[in-house]
Order: C-alpha cells, then sequence, then structure tokens
C-alpha cells in the first residue's frame, strides 16, 4: 500500500507536467517511503497495537519531501513542481488511513477478546495483582495474563495460577531464575513476559533473567511502575549504565498548548453558538413554556486554580431545587461527591428530555467563549464538592473545566466516582488536540445514545 500510494501518483503527476525520468522518480519515492518507515520503526511489531500517531507519519511525509528535493538538485533538475509536491500527498493520506483502520479493527478485537497475546507476569504477589486489575479495567489492548512467576512469599490475589515461585529476600542464583520462568513460557506457550521491576527483581538479577528469555527468542517487557502516562512523554536515556526513563511535563503545563487550546476554544465556541442559535432560542422557549421560571439556570461552579464562576445552562428542574436538595441526600446514587438521582423529582418534563440529549449544556459555550471553561475537559465541580476534595482529586482543578470530557464520553452518571477522577487525571496528564478532536467526535455519538444523562 505503502509503495503504491508513493510511486503511482507521483508518476502520473511527473508525466503531466513533462518532467523527465518520472518512472525514475516514483521508483526512488516508492523505495524511499518504505525505508523512511523503517527508520521510524513503523512496521515494528509493537506499533500494531500500539498505533502510529498522525504527527509520527507528517514527520515521516516531511522527510520524504525533503529527500526526493535533495535527489532532484543532486540529478540536476530544477525545483520541484507543485503537481509533483501535491501527488506526494496520497502517501500521507493512505498511511494514516491504513494506520486508523488497523488500530480500529483492533480495538473491536481485543474488545471480543480474539488477537491477544498471551503474556506471563513476573513480580512480587502485589505487583502482579496491580499489573492484572490495570489490565482487566480496559479493553484497549492487546494483553491477557495467562500466569505468573511469583517472586516471594506474598500471595496473589487476583486469581491468577502462579506456575512457580522465585526466591525473594535471598535471591537463588541466575539460572534457577532463568530455568523456572522459561519452563513457565514453555508450559502456558506464553507470547512474552512482563517483569514488575521491584527490589528482589531488579540490578544484576534482571539483566541475567533479560539474557536467558532473549536467548530463547522470548520478547521482554519492563513495568517500571507509572500508570496513564502516554508515551510521547517518555525518553529513554542512559548515564554510567544507568537506564533511565525521563518523565515529560504534562503538555498544558507549557504556556504554548495552554495558548493554543484557548484560542481553538474561543473560536470554537464562537462558531458553535452562532450555528446553534435557533437551536437554543427553541430550547430556551420550550423551558419557558414547560414550566414557571427563567430560560437559563445560573450556578456557582470551580474553574481552574479554584477560581469560581458563574456557569450558565437551560434549567431543568422546578424554581428552588436547590432548597429542596437537602431533603433528598439519603437517596443520592452517586458514591462520591456528586449528587445523581435517575428519578429526581425536582426535574421538569422539558428538563429530563434536555438532560437526556445534554442539550441543557449548550449555554455553557457563552463560559467558554469568556474563558472561564473549555470544550473539552474535566466536569465543572460545585464549591461543596471542592471542598471535600483530596490531594489528588485536587489536580482536577489544574485545567479549565469542559463542556465535554472524557467522563461525558465514557458513560456520565453511570460512572464511579473513582472511575471520573481516574478519566480526568488522563486527560489532564495526556492532553493532546487530536485526543481533544476525538472526544468531540465521540460526544455527538453519546449525545445521541443518552445513556448515563439523568
Amino acid at each position: 500500500m505503502d509503495l503504491a500510494g508513493a510511486a503511482l501518483p507521483l508518476a502520473a503527476a511527473i508525466a503531466h507536467v513533462r518532467e523527465p525520468h518520472p518512472l525514475r522518480l516514483a521508483a526512488a519515492a516508492a523505495v524511499l517511503w518504505p525505508l523512511i518507515g523503517l527508520a521510524g520503526k513503523r512496521y515494528a511489531s509493537g506499533v500494531w497495537t500500539d498505533g502510529v500517531g498522525l504527527r509520527d507519519v507528517l514527520r515521516d511525509w516531511l522527510v520524504l519531501v525533503g529527500a526526493l528535493a535533495t535527489l532532484r538538485v543532486l540529478c540536476g533538475l530544477d525545483s520541484v513542481p507543485v503537481e509533483a509536491f501535491t501527488a506526494l500527498l496520497p502517501a500521507l493520506v493512505l498511511t494514516a488511513s491504513c494506520q486508523a483502520v488497523i488500530r480500529r479493527h483492533l480495538r473491536s478485537a481485543w474488545r471480543d477478546a480474539r488477537a491477544l497475546r498471551r503474556v506471563l507476569v513476573v513480580g512480587e504477589g502485589p505487583l502482579v495483582d496491580a499489573v492484572v486489575a490495570q489490565l482487566a479495567q480496559r479493553t484497549d489492548h492487546g494483553y491477557v495474563v495467562v500466569g505468573a512467576c511469583a517472586v516471594g512469599e506474598d500471595p496473589v490475589s487476583s486469581g491468577v495460577a502462579v506456575c512457580v515461585r522465585l526466591a525473594g529476600a535471598a535471591p537463588g542464583t541466575p539460572e534457577t531464575d532463568a530455568a523456572a520462568v522459561l519452563g513457565a513460557v514453555d508450559e502456558l506457550a506464553a507470547d512474552l513476559t512482563f517483569v514488575a521491576v521491584s527490589r528482589p527483581m531488579s540490578g544484576e538479577r534482571l539483566r541475567r533473567l533479560s539474557w536467558a528469555l532473549h536467548d530463547r527468542g522470548c520478547p521482554l517487557v519492563v513495568l517500571p511502575g507509572i500508570v496513564d502516562v502516554a508515551r510521547r512523554r517518555l525518553r529513554a536515556t542512559s548515564a554510567a549504565g544507568l537506564t533511565m526513563l525521563q518523565i515529560g511535563a504534562p503538555p498544558l503545563r507549557h504556556d504554548v498548548p495552554a495558548l493554543f487550546k484557548a484560542v481553538v476554544d474561543r473560536v470554537g465556541a464562537l462558531l458553535l453558538i452562532v450555528l446553534l442559535s435557533p437551536l437554543l432560542l427553541l430550547v430556551g422557549l420550550s423551558v419557558r413554556l414547560g414550566s414557571p421560571g427563567p430560560a437559563l439556570y445560573r450556578q456557582t461552579r470551580v474553574g481552574r486554580h479554584n477560581r469560581h464562576f458563574s456557569m450558565v445552562k437551560f434549567r431543568t428542574m422546578v424554581v428552588g431545587a436547590d432548597r429542596l436538595r437537602s431533603q433528598l441526600e439519603e437517596a443520592n446514587e452517586n458514591d462520591g461527591h456528586m449528587f445523581k438521582m435517575r428519578r429526581d423529582p425536582r426535574v421538569t418534563p422539558v428538563g429530563r428530555f434536555l438532560r437526556r440529549y445534554s442539550l441543557d449544556e449548550l449555554p455553557q459555550l457563552l463560559n467558554v467563549l469568556l474563558g472561564h471553561m473549555s470544550l473539552v475537559g474535566p466536569r465543572p465541580p460545585l464549591p461543596e464538592e471542592v471542598d471535600k476534595y483530596n490531594l489528588v482529586e485536587r489536580r482536577r482543578l489544574t485545567v479549565k473545566p469542559g463542556l465535554t470530557g472524557l467522563w461525558q464520553v465514557s458513560g456520565r452518571a453511570n460512572l464511579s466516582w473513582n472511575e471520573t477522577v481516574a478519566l480526568d487525571l488522563r486527560y489532564i496528564d495526556n492532553w493532546s488536540l487530536a485526543g481533544d478532536v476525538t472526544v468531540m467526535a465521540r460526544t455527538v455519538r453519546a449525545v445521541l445514545n443518552g445513556q448515563g444523562a439523568y
């Protein structure tokens, strides 16, 4: 696919403008494009499960353009014609599209428990349990744990079969470790081995085990113990024989990404207000006619850096609903700091419809335009909720709250409080513009589905 995507459009374009040697230049593009991919490890086995980002493909494509321009200069040809430059676009589009299709099919297969790689976990009992629990939380990966080699005597309570126990405080010989782990690999037909690093399993002992696994042709993955950190934030370095993993700061901690997100938010909010103005007027009129009271409802919420602001939304409850909340506290169905009821008696008939399809949230576009909120971000909390936050939960306040977010496209009110916090922290630590676009697209589907909205 890469060969055809690079060669055929370029040959046709060069022939159209009557450039000399069209077949040679097309052949050069056909050879260079896969070679650049090989150099960038685009065809490595792990890429098919981890996926290649659009930024990586775009970087490779720019290298291709530069390489072909250099080749033309070396051949004594003139500057690159516009037709030849645009003819390279199919290579970029086809490669990015193929990667997206492959990734989508893999995710579908993983959800159906297909195309999974069998994993043997080596580590102390609590670490094995942590790895199993983390993998069991999600289905967007291709791993299934089939057994464990427990280090030390700590129990493994996750239900995974313990094939063998390795010495803990007083480790045995490297040959003993290798024989035990390789025996477990053969017994379970494991595709790769995860090693959870700890004091008993590190340094020279881990190095010797890696030799044995690699000599047998068994892939080894070392788990350093960090979670929910995007790969683009990691950089491997070394010094004095030490292998180090440097973790970059979250993107929104930098001024340029934060400024760019703010510009996109305000421009996007302005365009949406203009496009949706007829719907906004229609919904406002429905609220006024549906029950006594104003169409809009203002409520104090907490934004970035604990700043309070007045959030506006369409009224979905009877007037004075806030005063009635204390009478319904015992009926709260949320396990955290939020208040949620599936059958809240304060919600009006029109309000129930608006909540199901999230139409009551649309006036928050004004808050986005004013800079109080973002198009995508954590849920905007109430001051009384923030008063109960611990240090981990307060990290949700390091970015602007969002009109939508991972919490909304992943189940909304059906999520537990811990799941909501985990999703928000994952978004904050690993923000990207592509991720925001994905959340906005998933929001449309979540709104039409209406699941978890009440």
